[in-house]
């Protein structure tokens, strides 16, 4: 059937439903980490807050109702059965000295109901109200009404008796339990106390983590490197210890490849020194002419091997206007012949940069482009991303689109017409991306709209 499965209906489900989720957890580990403190914590409280509400505050507000709903009721049966002032009166005095209550009695008066009184009221007014007022029902069997007013910390209960209305006023206290606020005040600075020093945790325990990322990516980008303090949590601690010696042996071995390919240069050259003045000795003849060839390209092929497998390891990393930069190797440019178009976009930042080594980045394409094509467009731009954008176009005749990511392979030669007859190893492009990403950029080629190659260089500020 063309319908999909329950199963794959599920799958898809579920990949929403995690994307969805995705979108509220926090990216960076101090966030995820706190997250992973909090939520249990805030569970834990929610937990205790209902517990607390249901079976302590409860409780505990229907039995000081239920407290104050008899003596209201047993105060009310003794004013209705007296039959003189003065009775009343000392029932009153003696009451308000023992009961907290504020009572008089208005003799003739009649209680009027309101129905809106007794409709149910929201939050914790509405609770302590309702329940004096079913507890009240229930001891009472006169007509009343109840008002709670929590701003004024008082409640008011009016009873209709046979001979007046009984009004009885008492304190907030009577009826709202005061653990609640000590409960609620501890939860709050529990709470605030834990969030605290997790923080403070976190922070403790992401530093070493934030400043391996950092030096990491440094390193990464062909930027000098301070050793600095390992510290933390034992992984972390190890983590950091293990990033410090593998930055020591790069380096020691990028320094030693380095000497001994500075050896290896002379080495090789001293022979083919030799074999010149040999060549040189013997005269002009066709076959002296080729094997004066072969020795210039030898050359050639060993000076640009040297290079790549060299680099420029030891240069220290600068400010460098690229703007200058670009102006001054266009400049060489066009001495060979070939009209360039520079447009800088108003673009003035200096960058990060190993000065000798991105010009030679820069110089192998620009004259791997002169070699084939009469003009040259080079632009700079500043992305949005804050990096700098580098393209170099040309009108040659380009490179086959299959073939764009393996010109970077060392010692690769195109067998079109943009490598005929340009000499060339099949170095300059590989070496160019080795610097690139030396410098934490990227590097890769596009058709251009001119008809030719399109160079594109990345680097971050």
């Amino acid at each position: 059937m063309g319908g999909r499965s329950k199963h794959d209906l599920n799958h898809i489900t579920s990949k929403k439903n995690g994307r969805w989720i995705k979108r509220f957890v926090p990216r960076t580990l101090f966030g995820r980490s706190l997250l992973i403190l909090i939520l249990p914590i805030l569970i834990i409280q929610a937990i205790s807050m209902f517990i607390f509400f249901d079976r302590h505050w409860s409780k505990m507000t229907s039995r000081l109702a239920f407290a104050v709903a008899g003596e209201i009721s047993i105060l009310s049966s003794y004013i209705d059965l007296s039959d003189n002032d003065e009775m009343v009166q000392q029932i009153i005095t003696l009451s308000e000295q023992q009961l907290e209550f504020l009572i008089t009695f208005d003799r003739g008066e009649m209680l009027t109901l309101n129905v809106e009184t007794y409709n149910l009221l929201d939050g914790w007014e509405g609770m302590v109200r309702n329940s004096l007022v079913h507890e009240l029902e229930n001891a009472l069997g006169y007509p009343f009404t109840v008002d709670v007013d929590f701003k004024e910390k008082w409640a008011e209960v009016r009873v209709q008796l046979s001979e007046g209305v009984l009004n009885v006023a008492l304190p907030q206290r009577r009826l709202f339990s005061s653990t609640t606020y000590i409960f609620l005040i501890w939860v709050f600075f529990a709470s605030t106390i834990l969030l605290v020093i997790s923080i403070l945790f976190m922070r403790n325990q992401i530093r070493p983590i934030r400043r391996l990322a950092i030096a990491a990516e440094r390193f990464g980008k062909g930027r000098k490197v301070d050793s600095f303090k390992v510290e933390g949590a034992k992984e972390v601690r190890q983590a950091g210890q293990a990033f410090l010696d593998m930055k020591t042996r790069l380096q020691r071995q990028i320094a030693q490849r380095t000497d001994m390919l500075a050896g290896v240069s002379h080495d090789l050259r001293t022979p083919l020194t030799r074999l010149k003045l040999q060549v040189a000795m013997m005269g002009d003849s066709p076959d002296i002419y080729d094997i004066k060839n072969d020795i210039n390209d030898m050359e050639k092929m060993i000076e640009g091997y040297l290079n790549f497998v060299r680099g420029d390891g030891r240069e220290t990393t600068v400010l460098t206007d690229i703007a200058a930069m670009l102006r001054d190797v266009t400049t060489s440019t066009k001495r060979q012949g070939c009209d360039v178009a520079l447009n800088l976009n108003n673009v003035s930042d200096s960058i990060p940069l190993r000065p000798t080594a991105f010009k030679r980045c820069l110089n192998n394409i620009l004259s791997n482009a002169a070699k084939y094509a009469d003009f040259i467009w080079v632009t700079l731009a500043r992305t949005d991303d804050d990096e700098i954008h580098i393209v170099i176009e040309d009108n040659g005749p380009g490179i086959d689109g299959n073939k764009l990511e393996e010109v970077f392979r060392p010692f690769y030669r195109v067998d079109s017409s943009r490598n005929a007859n340009t000499g060339g190893v099949g170095l300059g492009l590989p070496i160019s991306m080795d610097i690139v990403h030396a410098h934490g950029g990227k590097i890769w080629l596009e058709s251009s709209e001119h008809g030719g190659l399109a160079v594109n260089i990345v680097l971050p500020i």
